[in-house]
């Protein structure tokens, strides 16, 4: 059995759960458990506080968790990345009062700023050559310009709501985040195959969710042009209508491309398109 830590609530943890059970892996989740076995693969949940995961995982505690892209490079534990999950995405940026002029970065130096990842906005200030004043706090920074213990701040932001609300404007980008996978570096052969099993399913869970399976009836003489556009996983699928002349086309498109691809079709004579999510892909 392996154990993998992951948020006790939140965004994260709810993103993390349904991954998880889309990967056909059943178990509860009641109000206030910290630990739940998963009924049908051999995997316990641990529900831990998400800047405590990644030292769980390094001290073997847990042999995997599931972290914030930021968490597990502010903590520099020795984990492994093992996968980026593609949910939860977010950016660590930095913000000013919106009344201030901001000419670039170099308006940064020597300045105050509030943060709770003091090493990773360190690292960005290093990269840009800078020297700023660090206060590391942990919740409410964007009170901190307001109460004079800060002239800027670094923080995480999703849709910026929150700086507006507190009078700050987002001026650098300091990196962005995603949920990500991260293990033990010390896992041994049983526990190592139970991981691939688990990545095999979030890899058929992410490839089928970026993709589109769609069908429609083609004309004949447009098939050469349809099937250009529709290539899937090695050829589209033509099978023949009962209807003479025209032809059914089986296919998989990325998601980004459904709504351009479709016009296209269509321009081209496709008829009853029919576009279909896919749950699981394999490759």
């Amino acid at each position: 059995m392996i154990k993998v830590a992951i948020q006790k609530s939140g965004r994260l943890s709810d993103d993390t759960i349904s991954l998880f059970r889309e990967c056909g892996i059943r178990f509860s989740r009641g109000t206030g458990r910290l630990k739940s076995t998963a009924t049908n693969f051999p995997l316990e949940f641990l529900f831990l506080r998400d800047d405590d995961i990644p030292g769980y995982v390094a001290d073997g505690v847990a042999h995997l968790g599931v972290v914030g892209e930021n968490v597990m490079i502010e903590k520099k534990k020795d984990v492994i990345l093992r996968k980026k999950l593609g949910f939860s995405k977010c950016r660590l940026s930095v913000a000013i009062p919106k009344g201030n002029e901001y000419n670039g970065p170099e308006d940064l130096r020597n300045k105050s700023i509030a943060t709770s990842y003091p090493v990773v906005l360190q690292k960005w200030l290093d990269e840009k050559g800078l020297t700023a004043e660090l206060h590391e706090i942990s919740g409410s920074v964007e009170i901190a310009p307001s109460i004079g213990l800060a002239e800027a701040v670094c923080d995480i932001v999703s849709t910026g709501s929150t700086l507006l609300s507190n009078g700050l404007k987002e001026v650098e980008t300091v990196m962005r985040s995603e949920a990500v996978l991260i293990s033990n570096k010390n896992l041994d052969a049983k526990q190592t195959a139970l991981l691939e099993k688990l990545l095999f399913r979030m890899n058929a869970v992410q490839t089928g969710g970026s993709n589109k399976y769609i069908l429609l009836n083609a004309p004949n003489e447009q098939l050469d042009k349809i099937i250009s556009l529709l290539p899937g996983m090695k050829s589209p699928t033509v099978l023949p209508l009962h209807m003479e002349g025209w032809s059914s086309v089986h296919s998989v498109m990325a998601e980004d491309d459904y709504w351009e691809v479709v016009e296209e079709l269509k321009n081209n004579g496709a008829q009853g398109i029919l576009v279909v999510p896919i749950e699981n892909m394999i490759i």
